[in-house]
């Protein structure tokens, strides 16, 4: 992903850590979860000051919030928030399956101002996807998200908070519990054209990919898509990585750029987007066009499971070493992963799955079956930099199930620590159009605010 729908990093800093089936049941009408009133006594922070969109009420991205500080990277352990504990459903194929329970009032999440306000410029920047788009989790319609996209653009200074508490209610999807790891936009060094210490091809889509859409053949395939090549009168599996790595792209695919390091290359492909720094000092940024329909392998679950990595390097940073170490073994445990993702040139920001700009500390990746794209999600983890409101804009390859997500950090050393090292677990709330809990029959908590009706 960027254009984020890449693999990235996440897949390989969580290992071979998934998530068990979250899957739950839909609380009995006329019930609702008790929680504890959070949030209460907690300090009130001083209004941010935030720029104004000029002429529109669409801002390119929101205000920075800084969830970490420049520098070293220093782990905070947080306490999560609980969840209710549900009994599980396998299987769960979207939110709706899995179920849905009351969560606590928005008023009570532990959310800064600057948190809300980051928050507001990236879901109103989302809203006309929002609106559009088909709600794969089943939770929500375009419709439902009016009301707040309309107010989102018109928010007094100071007064995010109060927004999200009055047009959102806080819902709990299957048991609540999450995984979160990070992704960062890399900068690596490149090439526009091919030279001494720049040879590892980056390519754009190949001229003879072909998407197939096997739900346009048979409503049982419906939302089931495919890629691959012709040969013959057959459609054939596309070339795998090793394949590629070879060569056999050659006169098939354009070239973008060239990579000087394959480990690095590699990563950025795991990540789906980037910044080539050029020999001339120049960057070329690059995102994720396409991927070559092959499925994903994380190599770090695979050098777990061998024994190929010791204490501490378990991380993304550990893993590079590793593979920079052992080059030979390296290449090969790399093609394991048989997925290869090719790119095209950006010209503005990175992008997100929705086609808008991600925003550092403040985007997120998740699984649209589980998470209508574009809505805001409070995660309470066990780490403070993870904790706090974000808002789904992107997805990923292997950011699947219900409550998992992949947390973006943005450019730079800070970032790609962070990201790197990324992986916290607590329970998650996806923040919901006011009135979505009724429709399902489910009593919002006492202290939600609800919205104020519409003209």
């Amino acid at each position: 992903m960027i254009a984020l729908r890449g693999y990235r990093v996440a897949a390989v800093v969580a290992l071979s850590v998934s998530l068990s089936a979250c899957a739950g049941r839909i609380v009995p009408p006329g019930t609702s979860a008790h929680y504890p009133s959070r949030g209460e006594a907690q300090p009130q922070p001083k209004p941010q000051p935030r720029p104004r969109p000029g002429g529109s009420s669409v801002q390119p991205s929101g205000p920075s919030v800084s969830r970490v500080a420049d520098g070293p990277v220093r782990i905070v352990a947080a306490t999560p928030m609980p969840a209710t504990p549900v009994v599980a459903i396998p299987g769960a194929a979207s939110a709706a399956q899995a179920g849905i329970l009351a969560g606590p009032p928005v008023a009570a999440l532990p959310i800064t101002e600057p948190q809300a306000e980051a928050a507001r410029a990236a879901f109103l920047l989302s809203c006309p996807g929002l609106m559009r788009r088909t709600d794969g989790s089943g939770l929500t319609q375009g419709a439902d998200w009016q009301a707040a996209c309309q107010a989102a653009a018109s928010v007094p200074r100071g007064g995010a908070r109060d927004f999200f508490a009055r047009y959102f209610e806080a819902v709990q999807v299957g048991d609540g519990r999450s995984l979160a790891t990070g992704y960062y936009e890399p900068e690596i060094a490149g090439s526009r054209d091919r030279r001494s210490g720049y040879e590892v091809p980056i390519y754009a889509r190949p001229r003879d990919l072909i998407d197939v859409d096997l739900g346009a053949f048979t409503t049982d395939l419906k939302g089931k898509k495919i890629r691959g090549k012709v040969q013959g009168t057959n459609l054939v599996p596309y070339d795998d990585r090793t394949a590629i790595e070879q060569g056999s792209l050659e006169g098939r695919a354009p070239i973008l750029a060239w990579g000087a390091d394959p480990v690095e290359v590699f990563f950025l492909q795991i990540q789906g987007s980037g910044r080539l720094r050029l020999p001339d000092g120049g960057i070329m940024r690059i995102g994720y066009d396409t991927q070559n329909g092959r499925d994903y392998t994380g190599i770090g679950a695979l050098m777990k499971s061998r024994g190929l990595l010791g204490p501490g390097q378990t991380s993304m940073q550990g893993i590079v070493a590793w593979l920079h170490d052992h080059p030979e073994e390296g290449r090969a445990i790399m093609r394991e992963n048989k997925s290869f993702v090719f790119f095209r040139e950006l010209n503005g920001a990175p992008q997100g799955a929705m086609g808008y700009a991600v925003t550092g500390q403040v985007s997120v990746a998740a699984d649209p079956k589980f998470v209508p794209l574009g809505a805001p999600v409070f995660l309470s983890m066990d780490r403070q930099d993870a904790t706090g409101l974000w808002v789904a804009q992107d997805t990923g390859g292997a950011i699947k199930g219900s409550n998992r997500f992949d947390t973006f950090w943005g450019a730079g050393d800070t970032a790609r620590a962070v990201a790197g090292g990324m992986s916290a677990r607590g329970t998650a709330f996806l923040l919901l159009p006011v009135g979505t809990l009724a429709r399902a029959g489910i009593t919002a908590p006492v202290g939600t605010v609800g919205a104020i009706p519409q003209p």
